[in-house]
């Protein structure tokens, strides 16, 4: 893995959308408690949180997409993509949309603890070397909106879902 400034801005990216998904996931799933039953408002939430990790990784891919735009040629994404495994792996959380992937939803979270990884890195090497006090206070406000996101992604499934069960009552 390359340590440049545009290696470093695409995994503040990465940081950014994925991040802050295994807080939210623990702190989901501590209020939900160990008795999840999918009628419960907190099962239903529980439930819905691949979904929402896979909304949050549609973002990204927008993001990339309009990265990219308006050349999106193999020879552009190559230049343009100093991480491509990092990247491939952020976009693999879009699988979470199939209904099989979205029941375990102990994947979502093992597949975001790949870029917990690296905000646990930076704040390891803080703590123990001489690293520069802005990367880990940009990290810090990177981690803060990838909460954000991750919450309003899961917001909106949870709205979603709402909805939909109305509908259906009505």
């Amino acid at each position: 893995m390359e340590d440049t400034f545009f290696a470093y801005l695409h995994r503040l990216e990465l940081l950014a959308f994925f991040s802050g998904y295994p807080l939210l996931y623990a702190v989901i799933v501590f209020i939900a408690g160990k008795q999840q039953s999918k009628t419960s408002i907190k099962g239903r939430i529980t439930s819905m949180l691949p979904y929402g990790y896979a909304l949050t990784g549609t973002l990204y891919l927008g993001l990339q997409l309009k990265n990219l735009y308006p050349d999106y040629s193999f020879e552009n994404i190559k230049l343009t993509m100093p991480q491509p495994f990092l990247i491939i792996w952020a976009l693999l959380s879009i699988l979470f949309w199939i209904p099989a992937l979205a029941k375990k939803s102990l994947l979502s979270l093992l597949h975001s603890l790949v870029f917990f990884f690296f905000l646990a890195r930076d704040l390891f090497l803080h703590s123990f070397y001489s690293v520069d006090k802005s990367v880990v206070q940009n990290n810090m406000n990177i981690y803060t909106n990838s909460l954000l996101i991750n919450l309003a992604a899961l917001a909106f499934m949870v709205l979603g879902l709402y909805i939909s069960i109305r509908r259906k009552i009505q």
